[in-house]
């Protein structure tokens, strides 16, 4: 766990960019486990899978193929050797994998493929409980947020360069909803990790965010 590096945090709070440029500087490997569980999902969507079925999960998840590739951007996601990279950056496939991620037979599964990748050392693992649940014993671990307005703006200017228009109100609403589930269900909860390092991300460029934690790095 001494070159496993945990970012955690709400959607919208920078993990993401924050953990490529990381990644990137440090030569590490991206873990991008939002990524996976926005996959499950559309993959338990395409088969109908009725998520309040026990065996209909486990019957989709001993079927699911899943893997992820180093992308110019974000990770490229392969799922059944589709390229769905695209098809889960979608704020509907957000609250889809908010839900999922309530699942303990999905958790499970995802922790053990995530375990896996961390094992081999030298990984950015982002999440919302990669500091809490599945790598609790990593050495470096941060907790990066910011205020839900500028959570909303960010994600509202992330889809229009998708080219995908949304209101601000209704991203609002999205982010606040997913805040609620995700820190409020039973199984791994979104808070951070006792031994974390917070960061307020809300008017810090995501360089100054990256050059802090590297300072944190050095200094440890």
């Amino acid at each position: 766990m001494q070159t496993v590096i945990t970012i955690d945090g709400p959607s919208g709070g920078g993990k993401s960019t924050v953990s490529r440029m990381l990644a990137s500087q440090l030569h590490y490997a991206y873990l991008d486990t939002g990524a996976m569980y926005r996959a499950v999902g559309l993959y338990a969507r395409k088969l109908g899978t009725d998520l309040e079925s026990p065996g209909q999960v486990e019957e989709m998840l001993d079927s699911l193929e899943l893997s992820l590739l180093p992308g110019d951007g974000d990770t490229r996601v392969l799922l059944g050797g589709e390229d769905v990279s695209e098809a889960i950056r979608t704020a509907e496939m957000g609250m889809v994998a908010s839900r999922i991620s309530a699942l303990e037979q999905v958790r499970v599964k995802l922790t053990e493929l995530q375990r896996e990748i961390g094992a081999k050392g030298c990984v950015v693992a982002e999440g919302r409980d990669m500091g809490t649940v599945v790598f609790p014993q990593a050495r470096h671990k941060f907790f990066l947020s910011a205020s839900a307005e500028e959570r909303a703006k960010r994600r509202v200017q992330q889809l229009a360069e998708q080219g995908e228009v949304v209101s601000f109100a209704e991203i609002m609403a999205q982010i606040e909803e997913r805040d609620l589930a995700d820190s409020t269900r039973a199984l791994a909860p979104l808070k951070p990790a006792e031994d974390a390092i917070i960061i307020d991300s809300s008017r810090i460029p995501a360089q100054g965010v990256v050059d802090f934690i590297m300072d944190q790095l050095a200094a440890a």
